[in-house]
């Protein structure tokens, strides 16, 4: 086990995730408009927005439409059902073979969760590559969230990323979904806690009224404050605000790179802090400007593809 479980097993790739798409997987011109749109990441949902009897017929559409890679540097996750559902272990074994980027778990209230949906991907010689998200959604996710977290930095856990469940948070403890969302305020940053203690990503929770671009910007400022990288979304049209609300300006890109660029001289390759421009400025900040500049890269390779 890894000694110092604050840290990641693993150095694993900066992805941006400013914009994360929700796309159901029953809707085929959803599934093929997804390859033109500028978010960072599609969620192909085979759980709440597919019907029962239409599960199925979600399947064979992924199976069908996501035989060739999105494209411009996006990444494909797929929300499968939870296993212990009529449908989970079928949207298992199609995900799978469908060879996304990463496997979203719905429901997850504990660490067993994620170790399950693992040791399932194990058996069938799943490749390191095909990371998995966590949707914290209910009461127990929150509370334990902290422990579903560190599972992350066991050996081989894929875990990478937290997306917080909004609507069925408010749906399970009946809190009012009042602007500004200052019920849910603090059961947010707990998540973002958790996430940021284990080295995951968190996202925030959907926006459901997607003809409210002025709430909905609110919304993508309060949750960039809390910590969140990214959004998830339910139309195409909120991917500008997100990427803009979670983007990185050119301020900030080039103090990064003056301390990255401070810190890399020989003089400062054993101080922990350092004076640049007349303010103090330590290691840990150069660690911060690193990870911000390993997501510009990224989404300059993004725009060149």
């Amino acid at each position: 086990m890894n000694s110092n479980p604050s840290q990641p097993a693993g150095q694993r790739p900066t992805r941006p995730r400013r914009s994360v798409l929700y796309v159901p997987g029953g809707n085929e011109r959803a599934i093929a408009k997804a390859r033109t749109l500028d978010c960072d990441a599609v969620i192909f949902d085979l759980e709440d927005s597919v019907a029962p009897d239409a599960k199925s017929e979600a399947r064979e559409n992924l199976r069908t439409l996501l035989k060739q890679p999105l494209g411009g540097g996006r990444e494909t996750i797929i929300r499968i059902n939870p296993l212990a559902s009529p449908w989970g272990a079928e949207d298992l074994l199609a995900a799978r073979g469908l060879k996304p980027d990463a496997i979203l778990i719905p429901k997850v209230d504990s660490p067993e969760a994620i170790a399950e949906v693992d040791d399932a991907l194990d058996q069938t010689d799943a490749p390191d590559t095909l990371r998995l998200w966590a949707m914290i959604e209910t009461p127990k996710g929150i509370m334990n969230a902290g422990q579903i977290a560190r599972a992350a930095r066991t050996p081989d856990c894929r875990l990478d990323c937290f997306v917080t469940g909004t609507n069925d948070i408010i749906k399970e403890t009946g809190v009012a979904p009042l602007p500004g969302r200052p019920y849910l305020s603090t059961w947010l940053m707990e998540i973002v806690l958790a996430a940021r203690a284990y080295g995951l990503d968190a996202l925030d929770g959907v926006y459901n009224d997607f003809r409210d671009m002025e709430g909905f910007a609110a919304e993508c400022a309060q949750g960039r404050a809390m910590g969140f990288d990214g959004k998830t979304l339910i139309h195409p049209g909120q991917i500008g605000t997100t990427n803009e609300a979670f983007g990185i300006d050119a301020a900030q890109l080039e103090e990064a790179r003056a301390i990255v660029a401070t810190f890399a001289r020989p003089e400062n390759a054993r101080a922990g802090v350092i004076s640049l421009d007349g303010r103090m400025v330590e290691r840990l900040h150069a660690e911060m400007a690193e990870k911000l500049i390993a997501k510009a890269d990224a989404l300059a390779a993004r725009a060149s593809d």
